[in-house]
């Protein structure tokens, strides 16, 4: 069942502090939409949380004592800034984990959800889940395939409770062919699926990308498809299965380095920050660090040739047209590299500004968060956290005319809306509640 009675650790902040951050007057486009949430680490999370910016009610289904597993993910951890109740062991005695905080990682993508601690592995835990599935709009999952149905809370099993459910797999390999039994992650779907080989300097051995982007863009193939199925069922009055996937998500991402070789036989390299068929199109260095420059035409090159006081190369019979710069690339590059080593970073952005030109510097994370544009838009939000204080995070990257997507609830303590839930959207009644708990 619910295991642990993990609601029973927030006794008086469960009912007041914390409903006051999920209550918003102003409607988001999935409101009225209820999401069951059976995904944990970055995919299946971070295609839950943009369905919670856009309004959807998102309950979380975590492990009883240990919860999502980025939950130990640190550091860093956000230290609490109150004392956190202990949490009542089960009848098996386990103790939960202690966690010293709230940990960044999990922060990031789970904001908008409420937590409930649900043992999926028991009788009463399955009971629990197939009625929220009864209730719900969505079912997110990102089990290998087939586990679930061992529960009986496969597609198959839910659709015949709910047949306008839309049931999101999130999986390595998808739920067919010879590697579906497979786990995948991130950094093997990179290595697996072309991305790793492309990426990295020439010269050197193949790198995964600095950030999860084969989860992330997993994350937003499943929040689109989605979305298009409740569509679908607005015409239809049912659901369906999305069976999206790691590897098909890596594989579309290759665009043009995937059709290069569809159409014309021909294998991929690593490039940098270079681009095979634009130059110059990289980054550059200057006297005190790098700036990364594109020029897409020859109206853009002549630009950069004037500011950077070489303009007769835009005349010069080697660079006149975007193939003969591509040809004559380590020439080019050679002579505006000298050029922008002679300045700092700074001189060079200054020099810059208002070509119409594509240009801008390389920075850190600190930089980019210190961004004009992104102050401007107020890209980082805060809102409060029962128990770590206020917190910091990057708030939706979309904004609507005439709808609310917004940083309504602090990522959820594990378990802190177990009886809510039960209570208001199952109608539970304080003796069937500690029922629950018994059977758990």
């Amino acid at each position: 069942m619910a295991g642990p009675p993990a609601y029973a650790a927030f006794p008086v902040v469960g009912h007041t502090a914390l409903r006051a951050h999920s209550t918003d007057a102003t409607q988001g486009p999935l409101s009225g939409i209820r999401v069951l949430d059976m995904t944990r680490v970055l995919a299946g999370p971070y295609c839950t949380m943009l369905l919670g910016d856009m309004g959807a009610e998102v309950i979380k289904v975590e492990h009883p004592t240990r919860g999502d597993d980025t939950r130990a993910w640190g550091p860093p951890f956000k230290s609490y800034e109150r004392k956190v109740p202990d949490r009542p062991t089960n009848n098996l005695r386990r103790t939960p984990p202690e966690f010293p905080g709230e940990s960044a990682y999990y922060l990031c993508v789970n904001r908008n959800k409420k937590s409930i601690a649900v043992d999926m592995k028991r009788k009463e835990g399955q009971r629990i889940l197939r009625q929220l599935a009864a209730k719900a709009d969505v079912v997110v999952e990102n089990f290998v395939p087939g586990k679930l149905a061992e529960y009986g809370l496969g597609y198959a099993d839910l659709h015949k409770i709910n047949p306008r459910l839309v049931y999101a797999s999130i999986t390595g390999y998808g739920s067919t062919g010879p590697y579906s039994k497979r786990p995948g992650y991130d950094v093997i779907i990179e290595a697996e699926a072309g991305l790793m080989h492309i990426t990295g300097e020439p010269d050197g051995p193949p790198v995964k990308v600095g950030v999860a982007v084969t989860d992330i863009m997993t994350g937003l193939y499943t929040h689109g498809a989605i979305m298009a199925a409740l569509i679908s069922r607005a015409t239809t009055g049912r659901g369906q299965h999305i069976d999206a996937s790691l590897i098909q998500t890596q594989a579309s991402i290759l665009a043009n380095i995937g059709s290069n070789y569809l159409i014309g036989g021909q294998e991929a390299s690593r490039w940098g920050t270079k681009h095979p068929s634009i130059a110059p199109y990289e980054v550059f260095a200057t006297s005190d660090g790098s700036i990364c420059i594109g020029a897409g035409n020859n109206s853009q090159f002549a630009s950069l040739c004037r500011r950077i006081g070489k303009p007769d190369l835009a005349a010069d019979p080697r660079f006149c047209t975007n193939t003969d710069r591509v040809a004559n690339r380590v020439e080019l590059v050679a002579i505006i590299n000298r050029r922008l080593r002679q300045m700092t970073t700074k001189q060079a952005l200054d020099l810059l500004e208002g070509s119409g030109l594509p240009f801008g510097p390389v920075n850190n994370i600190r930089q980019t968060f210190e961004h004009p544009q992104l102050v401007s838009r107020n890209a980082v939000q805060e809102i409060s956290h029962p128990f770590a204080g206020r917190i910091k995070m990057v708030g939706p990257a979309v904004e609507y005319s005439e709808s609310s997507v917004a940083v309504r609830m602090p990522p959820p303590m594990l378990g802190q809306h177990t009886e809510d839930v039960l209570r208001n959207v199952l109608g539970y009644s304080d003796a069937q509640l500690e029922q629950a708990v018994c059977d758990g």
